[in-house]
């Protein structure tokens, strides 16, 4: 699986509160996005069903 690279725009109050909340948890800040990310998808597909990915969609 390839690791893709993604930046974000954030106010420096919320970043400095991610930090804060990943210390907490033992996490980096890169790790805590991460989980949050995964804990959204798990949700979404929990009431949406699974997304499907394939077909000749491109990657980005």
């Amino acid at each position: 699986m390839a690791i893709k690279s993604l930046s974000i725009r954030i106010e420096q109050e919320m970043l400095d509160k991610l930090h804060v909340v990943a210390d907490y948890e033992g996490r980096s800040a890169n790790s805590q996005i991460l989980i949050l990310i995964r804990d959204c998808i798990e949700q979404y597909e929990e009431k949406h069903g699974k997304i499907e990915l394939g077909g000749d969609k491109k990657s980005k």
